[in-house]
């Protein structure tokens, strides 16, 4: 029986010497059987492991392509810098006017070497006292508040995702999560050996039917969600399906992640813990809302679990410092937090205007209002939008393409849990670049994709 990787590694050969070109569509899986004389299911190992290595592309209906950019390193994507592009629309931290100032003020009394003895000493997972206390009047919305006594601190969010499902979830464990997810999550299940299951959801998130059905054909061991301002789609669920998938988790006892990391910017949503409140595990913190230079990640945690995922956040090495949380009591007694929330809130309506006005009214004028409007999924409050690309545009040629005008966005493929259905759409991070680049950046995009990739009829 012929080996698989064997005949993948001679497809990876011609992909790096050039014989297969980016954006090349390969034959379909029987076709490749019939011309390698191999089985099918062969074929398909060998489709499956140039996808594994980022090479290839396959989409569902369309068939597998040369990837036309290179697969996004796993952790680096939406994190730190990950190109050159003048224009990094990849990037997504919101920042306000004055924001180190008014950080920089608040930090000044922490330098003073008395104080600073203290803030210099190790972090706990459960914090101090004042920690507790000031990150659940932080936290706090209508119909829920934190418990102080089941908080605990991380060095960021993306640490409380990890320590959360280390403490949850066996190695081999399944974790349902939305069909389109955060990157960090596919790493973080990756390092601990979890399976993703992705779940189908609509314009509010997963879909009840569609977690009943795959919990109950094979269990569930805990669920990941982005209830507010999912990223990348900015959907937010209605107090309606909160409640539909609170009281099925309830009835199964199944643990829920609920990731309220960009919640900040709507605050009239309310927690989907208020739903399950003995399964949910709260994970947010200060990146978006300060910077994310000096952070703590937030962790709330369901009664009697303190001792399990506190556990879990001292072996992985994520307590937060605590210097960082000294500062985040600081921010928010002083109004710091609150005063860089508001700014950061106005900030995001400007940018959606921008959005608005440079690509999706353009769109508009070619495809009609309401067609735009389907294309460019966002939030008024949001600080990134979703865009369905015009066919025959597919997310990973449209990504080069940006990137030959100096334009850096994120490809849908990013955020596909199942590698085999990758949406032709890339995320748009309206946050970080300065209000004109952006602008004429989304000119520029809207320009690029009505023109068309190179070879098409428009191109």
């Amino acid at each position: 029986m012929a080996d698989f990787r064997r005949i993948a590694d001679r497809i990876a050969a011609d992909i790096s010497d050039g014989r297969l070109r980016p954006g090349q569509q390969l034959p379909p899986q029987r076709w490749f059987a019939r011309r390698h004389r191999i089985a099918p299911s062969t074929a398909g190992r060998v489709y499956g492991e140039l996808v594994r290595r980022g090479l290839v592309v396959g989409e569902v209906g369309r068939g597998t392509f040369v990837r036309a950019v290179p697969a996004v390193a796993q952790g680096r994507a939406l994190i730190e810098k990950a190109t050159s592009a003048p224009v990094n629309l990849e990037l997504n931290y919101p920042s306000a006017e004055g924001q180190s100032e008014l950080v920089a003020a608040s930090l000044a009394p922490l330098l003073r070497a008395d104080v600073l003895t203290d803030a210099l000493r190790p972090g706990a997972a459960d914090g101090t006292a004042a920690a507790r206390e000031s990150a659940a009047r932080l936290l706090a919305l209508p119909g829920w508040r934190p418990d102080p006594a089941r908080l605990l601190f991380t060095g960021n969010a993306r640490q409380a995702i990890a320590a959360a499902l280390a403490s949850l979830v066996r190695p081999g464990g399944r974790v349902g999560v939305e069909e389109l997810t955060y990157p960090l999550v596919k790493e973080i299940a990756g390092r601990l050996g979890l399976v993703l299951v992705p779940l189908a959801g609509d314009a509010e998130g997963v879909r009840p039917d569609a977690l009943a059905a795959v919990h109950r054909a094979t269990p569930l061991s805990a669920l990941y969600l982005q209830p507010t301002l999912h990223n990348p789609t900015s959907s937010t669920m209605s107090e309606r399906r909160r409640r539909e998938l609170g009281a099925l988790v309830d009835e199964w006892g199944l643990p829920v992640v609920e990731d309220r990391i960009w919640s900040f910017l709507c605050p009239d949503a309310a927690a989907f813990a208020a739903h399950a409140p003995g399964l949910t595990h709260v994970v947010d913190g200060l990146s978006k809302r300060v910077a994310p230079g000096l952070t703590v990640g937030f962790l709330v945690v369901p009664e009697g679990r303190t001792e399990a995922v506190g556990a879990a956040v001292r072996s992985g090495g994520w307590s937060a410092g605590r210097f960082a949380l000294e500062a985040a009591v600081r921010w928010t007694r002083d109004g710091v937090v609150r005063r860089l929330v508001e700014a950061k809130r106005a900030d995001a309506a400007r940018r959606q205007a921008i959005l608005a006005e440079h690509l999706t009214g353009r769109l508009a004028e070619r495809l009609g209002a309401e067609r735009a409007a389907s294309t460019v999924r966002t939030d008024p409050r949001a600080c990134f939008a979703w865009w369905e690309l015009p066919a025959p545009w597919r997310a990973d040629t449209f990504t080069a393409a940006a990137a030959a005008h100096g334009i850096a966005v994120t490809p849908g493929t990013a955020f596909a849990v199942d590698p085999h259905r990758t949406p032709d759409a890339v995320r748009l991070g309206l946050a970080s670049a300065p209000e004109a680049e952006l602008a004429r950046a989304l000119r520029t995009l809207a320009a690029v994709a009505a023109a068309g990739p190179p070879g098409s009829a428009g191109g």
